[in-house]
């Protein structure tokens, strides 16, 4: 048995400000994947995958019980097919930032829930919006609060843009140019990242009004202009709020930089070699950049392991 594969994502746009109303923009990223497996001879790795999924099955379960309207899974086959040692194999690092616990989510859909909406059919903003809600909920069992986004962008395979909560839709990004001189990259911490506890963090600091005052008036207000910025293909003005962007992010959100990265984050800002942001809670995982030169960039941090995203 293999099942589909499913992506990892890369929120370019948006982490932290989707839960306060900004717009946010995530594109599929096809570097990583990962199926629903079977073998005759599991590693220590299927073997834990395999129990994760023993208690992720009881908790569809509990969840198709309390919300029959909202979503119904094959229990048996699922149930069935943990017990005989179904797995996820996946090259998708976890606590990364790029939507392991999200694909996962996504092949269960796929694979197990009946009356499923599929790709092929008519995506309505409606239908988006619910199987976002049906995502959010599945994919909580993993870290607490989740916005759905991450299995639905797994699922569909295609960018996503969020307007607002209840207003996300499909949309095209500019064309890749590959001998362009711009690019977005992926920075390598070394460190795992847990998203529960930043996102508690940042929970904590919305009870301060300065914090929230930070928000509305810088946060969110760059956050939407590079999300237009992007998708219109201005990259000028990109480069010009990313970093606006990149400094209320080194100032605010300090707690899930790592430590070690702080020195660098503000280097890209005085050289304008690069701009960084965090790729979805931070705390650890991969770090987000942005540079009008690529090779500038991978001078600039040569010691350092950068992965290309999207050329420009």
């Amino acid at each position: 048995m293999k099942g589909p594969l499913f992506y990892s994502k890369i929120l370019l746009f948006g982490e932290y400000g989707i839960i306060r109303d900004s717009k946010g923009l995530s594109i599929p990223y096809n570097f990583y994947n990962g199926a629903l497996k079977r073998t005759e001879d599991p590693s220590a790795e299927a073997i834990a995958s395999n129990a994760s999924l023993q208690r992720f099955a009881s908790y569809l379960e509990t969840l198709q019980t309390e919300q029959p309207e909202l979503v119904t899974f094959d229990l048996a086959s699922l149930k069935n097919d943990v017990e005989t040692g179904m797995y996820f194999d996946s090259s998708i690092p976890q606590g990364y930032g790029v939507g392991s616990s999200g694909a996962l989510v996504a092949a269960i859909y796929d694979k197990y829930a009946t009356h499923k909406i599929t790709v092929l059919e008519n995506l309505t903003r409606e239908k988006l919006l619910q199987l976002k809600n049906i995502f959010s909920q599945m994919e909580s069992f993993f870290h607490g609060k989740s916005s759905g986004l991450d299995p639905l962008n797994s699922y569909l395979s295609i960018p996503i843009l969020i307007n607002s909560k209840d207003n996300i839709e499909a949309t095209g990004i500019p064309t890749q140019s590959f001998d362009g001189k711009g690019a977005v990259f992926l920075l390598d911490s070394g460190i795992v990242g847990e998203t529960a506890p930043m996102v508690n963090i940042f929970m904590e600091n919305l009870k301060d009004k300065g914090f929230r005052a930070m928000l509305k008036n810088q946060f969110v207000k760059y956050t939407d202009a590079c999300v237009e910025n992007f998708l219109h293909g201005d990259m000028k003005s990109l480069f010009t709020n990313t970093k606006k962007l990149s400094k209320v992010v080194l100032n605010n959100f300090k707690p899930m930089i790592p430590e070690q990265f702080h020195g660098i984050w503000q280097n890209g800002i005085d050289t304008n070699d690069y701009y960084l942001k965090l790729c979805g809670s931070g705390g650890g995982g991969y770090i987000l950049g942005f540079t009008e030169d690529l090779e500038r960039a991978k001078v600039s941090l040569k010691d350092y392991k950068l992965e290309v995203v999207y050329q420009f």
